[in-house]
């Protein structure tokens, strides 16, 4: 939305609604207060008592369709932006009647209806969300803005610098809020910055940067309007650093013993509200009675929520799981067709027609990573790519790994379908606060009011010699966190179609390229589809023992199920398990349940491994199913070396399962 003027109108109405939305956040605050110490609120309580200024300045100027982002410190945000303030302090007493139903608490309030995309607790965790609905409206020309507030504090983390980059780099329309208050919690900006000067750094990136004073609510809205007019004129980026201070504690948690009363009192003298409201009356523009009126039309309010919370309701342990992961998923993809004709490919090839057919059924799909484009990706997964859709949807990202992971989970957020590739599954522990914090975490936190259809695809594995840095097989720990899905394709049918299957899914998907699968070649269906990315795969029939693997290892496994048979007269049923979240342990038990004997193959560590999951849920639910003790080749518990010799003794290899698989079928209870 663009302001229909850069100068604010300072009539009756206008001064009278700015001053009460003021009032409203500071006494709705200090009630919150009052009621921490009585344990109504819980958990973290961070209150914008002196920031106030900075909301009532600028949110009011958004349109609807007009996005927030705001941080941990977002009472006034959301209040500003329109939410009720019942429904606001019902999510600070935990009650379904919350905006996020109780679920997110006072540093996650979301609301769909009001484009308010919540807070984060994670210190500037929420720019590169922002970063990416502003490339979804880039895309889309939708003529909208994303505001994203956060403390000078973010500007020490490297998603603020990755955000400013990004945004700038691809002419976002950004309005980028810092809420100078002077404390990164304890510590004072000349403290934890060499350059304190926070508007020359976000100069520094080649975008319009402005500071103003956040104590004075006519010019935050003067610089707000101006913000805006550019964005709107030009599409670009807008930073306004807004210069604050906080009158309470960081959190009600904190002592204070960093700073003095003294200071403290010296800075409420030229607090926001007192400030407007002394300047209104000395002028004429309000008189006492005026606000004497509009107070207690605010306290009025804060009676009705406070009322309205207290008589909220606790959620039932009984759906306690509810909205982790979308309850409604869509259909899982017919059968294959009878194959019309069988060619050779790739895995590489396979995987590359799937991002090519998908990016050319759905305009929304688009590709970016690091060096995905013109160097056509590390590993020539989307050679050629670039020539055909163009450098809007094949986007060559900087090596900013957490900032375009987030700015792609918000491109999800707004209704695009991105892929986003990360070179390799070490690199992607960069972006785990964005996969683990956010991406993970959205739907749940918010009662499911927002989604996250986001695939990220990345290579895993060792065996190239890469040594320990490049080389490990990491996919267990990201199975470990509910609200993802894992796929590991091992075949090039599931890296032709897990990719469609996995782009309609509602939920962020993780896809796990192993290293060593690139180069090989299989037969794919010349009218091969999408294919079902909830169940494992029978891939050899047997009678004596269930071998259990997924992705990489899986070539080994069938090879040593060959050798089992033929050396040993030993029949194997061999599972490609195909997703590690969720566990399709129905078809595991169905096979242990026949051959009564079950090794694991994982290529991650033994310690903490998937092959320990899922060893354990065997326990739990087939134990007396079995006749030998579980049993699983890992990975050596050691970095991956460099040296071939050492890196194939640290990883599973053919003879280990052969001679692990004997032991079993030898084995008697």
């Amino acid at each position: 939305m663009t302001p229909t003027s850069v100068k604010p109108r300072l009539d009756h109405a206008h001064v009278r609604a700015q001053l009460k939305e003021m009032v409203r956040i500071r006494r709705f605050e200090a009630k919150c207060a009052e009621l921490y110490t009585k344990e109504k609120i819980r958990g973290f309580l961070h209150l914008y008592d002196g920031e106030e200024a900075i909301a009532a300045g600028i949110i009011p100027l958004l349109g609807p369709a007009d996005r927030v982002v705001a941080t941990y410190r977002e009472h006034g945000h959301a209040l500003a932006r329109g939410i009720p303030m019942g429904a606001v302090l019902a999510e600070m007493f935990g009650k379904v009647e919350g905006c996020a139903g109780g679920r997110g608490g006072s540093m996650h309030l979301f609301s769909d209806k009001h484009n308010f995309y919540g807070g984060n607790a994670i210190v500037g965790g929420g720019l590169p969300m922002a970063v990416g609905l502003g490339l979804a409206d880039r895309m889309e020309e939708s003529g909208h803005v994303t505001a994203c507030f956060f403390g000078e504090g973010a500007v020490a983390e490297g998603e603020f610098h990755e955000s400013m980059n990004l945004a700038a780099l691809w002419r976002l329309p950004v309005l980028f809020v810092c809420e100078n208050n002077g404390y990164a919690m304890g510590s004072a900006l000349d403290l934890t910055e060499s350059e304190t000067d926070i508007t020359a750094k976000a100069a520094s990136y080649g975008m319009a940067a402005v500071s103003v004073d956040g104590m004075d609510v006519v010019a935050v809205e003067a610089a707000a309007r101006k913000a805006l007019s550019h964005i709107a004129k030009t599409g670009e980026p807008y930073f306004l650093e807004c210069k604050t201070y906080r009158f309470r504690p960081h959190s009600m948690f904190d002592a204070q013993l960093y700073r003095s009363k003294e200071e403290v009192a010296q800075w409420r003298e030229k607090g926001p509200v007192v400030r407007f409201q002394s300047w209104l009356t000395e002028n004429g523009l309000l008189h006492q009675s005026e606000i004497d009126e509009l107070t207690a039309e605010v306290d009025a309010e804060i009676a009705e929520a406070v009322a309205f919370a207290e008589a909220g309701n606790d959620e039932p342990v009984e759906t306690l799981t509810r909205y982790v992961t979308s309850p409604e998923r869509p259909p899982p993809p017919p059968p294959p067709a009878l194959a019309e004709k069988m060619r050779t490919i790739t895995y590489r090839d396979a995987t590359r027609e799937a991002i090519d057919a998908a990016m050319t059924q759905d305009p929304r799909v688009f590709l970016m990573g690091e060096d995905v484009g013109r160097y056509g990706g590390c590993y020539a997964v989307s050679m050629g790519l670039l020539d055909k859709f163009g450098p809007d949807r094949i986007r060559d990202t900087p090596l900013s790994e957490s900032g375009f992971t987030g700015a792609g989970i918000g491109a999800a957020m707004a209704g695009m379908r991105p892929i986003v590739e990360l070179m390799t599954v070490n690199f992607s522990l960069l972006a785990l606060d964005q996969i683990l914090n956010t991406a993970a975490t959205l739907r749940h936190m918010s009662n499911n009011q927002f989604e996250v259809p986001l695939v990220i695809r990345m290579a895993t594995g060792a065996g190239k010699q890469l040594a320990a840095q490049h080389s490990h097989s990491l996919e267990g720990w990201y199975a470990h966190i509910p609200g993802l899905r894992v796929l590991t394709p091992a075949t090039v049918e599931d890296a032709r179609g897990m990719l469609w299957t996995a782009l309609e899914d509602p939920d962020p998907v993780l896809i796990f390229e192993n290293v060593m699968l690139y180069n090989m070649e299989g037969s794919l269906a010349e009218n091969a589809g999408p294919v079902d990315i909830d169940r494992a795969m029978l891939r050899h029939v047997g009678d004596d023992i269930s071998l259990i693997t997924y992705g990489g290892s899986l070539q080994k496994t069938l090879i040593a199920a060959e050798r089992l048979w033929q050396e040993h007269q030993i029949s194997s049923d061999v599972i490609d398990l195909r997703s590690l979240r969720p566990l399709d342990m129905e078809t595991v038990i169905a096979s242990v349940t026949k051959t009564r004997r079950a090794l694991i193959v994982d290529e991650g560590w033994r310690s903490g491994s998937i092959a320990a999951e899922i060893g354990m849920r065997l326990a739990e639910d087939a134990f007396f199913e079995l006749d030998a003790p579980l049993a699983r080749v890992c990975s050596e518990e050691v970095p991956i070396p460099y040296p071939r010799h050492l890196e194939q003794a640290a990883i599973p290899q053919t003879d280990k399962i052969i001679e692990a698989a004997r032991r079993l079928v030898d084995a008697k209870l």
